[in-house]
């Protein structure tokens, strides 16, 4: 018997099959058709503009009129906070359609929706190249954009803390702050998304009559819940499976104790900003490709200190070669999108493994799970094919524009190399298992669903 209530599970089931992801255009035109068929109760209006000129839209559902009665409180729902995350798309539209068609489940959450699809459409843009497949590693990796710290939406909120300071908002924050200060949502989810593994949330504060819906909602779409290692060592775990929603300034914290809070570049994140009204966040992260060894938390016959320090020197290796061919190159090339992201990037590398490298000799040794095996190896795996394939395709790019020098040609050899070996090594140990688009929606949906509904609960006497 399921776990969850059957409302939940039916919502779950009724997310309908789908082979593709959804691009820039896709979501827009979604969008306006939302709001055409649903006039009643959909209204869309543009709340900002993209840093290169599109307009940023969203849809807000079940707002009614002042004559209806007292203002009700607001959620919001917010797709591609990372452009490389696009199932956040599907599931905000997704969502956006469910609470406009169905009155009773609106009127059950009590809240007014206000949903964006699609924050960051110009970063959606430079990921539509892998966006229909093959879903592949290698294929995902050399068609991926992901932007420099302070070039990401959800890492660009205002910061001050202590040394660190940060006010370079982009526009597309603006209008992600000007959202959550107009409304000041009681709940707000960020939809993000993982490449291989399990599912884990993330939460701005415990909820423990919460915690049980969202633990056992990626067993409902046959998924299991993440039992490795956390995102960031400073994560508080509240849970199995759900964390503290990430703050940089508990990263800075951390880092202070090293010597390193200098090397933060960036501001603060969604969830922090919107803290500031008591908000309640949610991120759920779900896989692209499914690997069930992250939900096993039993002992691997491995100790703990040598995997941190392997995943170490793997993720400094990765550092020292994405240097090496920006030395090479120099001022050759554009400083495009992805080349901008690689200077950021490397030096983040170098630092993550000076990391991993002190915790593997600070931090006792014990038997790994089984769960922190596979989460290590997929700390090296990911690093490598996402940030050596997204350099590598800058250096395509550049050939095929005519920069042909032989530095330009020489380094792109080299680099492909390190990254046709990394891709086979990666295929060697995690299964290529793709998890179904539609089974994503469904439990990013549910658990965003399950969070609305655990805020309308009454209080217990």
């Amino acid at each position: 018997m399921s776990a969850l209530p059957g409302w939940l599970v039916a919502e779950m089931a009724g997310v309908p099959p789908r082979d593709t992801l959804a691009g820039a255009d896709e979501l827009a035109a979604g969008v306006e058709r939302l709001a055409a068929d649903h006039p009643r109760v959909v209204t869309r209006r543009r709340v900002g503009t993209s840093g290169q000129g599109e307009p940023l839209t969203a849809l807000t559902i079940g707002a009614g009129s002042t004559a209806d009665g007292p203002a009700r409180p607001s959620a919001l729902v917010i797709g591609l906070p990372h452009p490389n995350e696009p199932v956040g798309g599907l599931t905000a539209l997704h969502l956006a359609r469910r609470l406009a068609q169905d009155d009773a489940l609106r009127a059950r959450l009590g809240l007014v929706w206000h949903v964006v699809p699609c924050i960051d459409p110009d970063g959606l843009r430079l990921n539509e190249g892998w966006l229909a497949g093959p879903f592949t590693r290698e294929h995902y990796a050399r068609h991926l954009y992901r932007q420099a710290g302070h070039e990401q939406i959800e890492w660009s909120f205002p910061l001050a803390h202590k040394d660190a300071w940060f006010d370079a908002v982009l526009p597309e924050t603006l209008a992600l702050m000007r959202l959550v200060d107009d409304h000041r949502p009681v709940l707000m989810a960020s939809l993000h998304n993982a490449e291989v593994g399990g599912v884990y949330h993330y939460l701005s504060r415990p909820e423990p009559a919460l915690h049980p819906l969202l633990q056992a909602i990626p067993a409902q779409a046959g998924l299991t819940l993440h039992r490795g290692e956390p995102e960031a060592p400073w994560i508080p775990l509240l849970a199995e499976g759900i964390y503290r929603s990430l703050d940089i300034r508990d990263a800075y914290d951390h880092l202070e104790v090293t010597g390193e809070q200098g090397s933060l570049v960036g501001g603060n994140s969604t969830g922090a900003y919107a803290a500031r009204h008591g908000t309640l966040t949610l991120v759920t992260e779900v896989p692209y490709w499914r690997d069930d060894r992250l939900g096993d938390g039993s002992e691997s016959g491995h100790g703990r200190s040598a995997l941190l320090a392997a995943a170490g020197a793997a993720v400094r290796e990765l550092a020292t070669v994405l240097r090496a061919t920006l030395d090479a190159v120099g001022g050759a090339v554009h400083e495009s999108p992805f080349v901008r992201a690689t200077r950021f990037f490397a030096p983040f590398l170098a630092g993550s493994a000076d990391d991993l490298a002190r915790r593997a000799a600070a931090e006792p040794d014990r038997p790994a799970t089984v769960a922190e095996v596979a989460s290590l190896a997929e700390i090296t795996d990911m690093s490598r094919l996402r940030y050596a394939g997204m350099l590598l395709r800058a250096l395509d790019a550049e050939i095929a524009l005519g920069n042909v020098r032989p530095a330009v040609r020489s380094a792109r050899t080299g680099l492909a190399e390190h990254f046709a070996a990394w891709c086979a090594e990666a295929a060697g140990r995690t299964p290529a298992d793709t998890v179904p688009i539609r089974d994503l929606v469904a439990v990013q949906a549910a658990a965003v669903l399950a969070a609305a509904d655990h805020l309308a609960a009454p209080d217990p006497p």
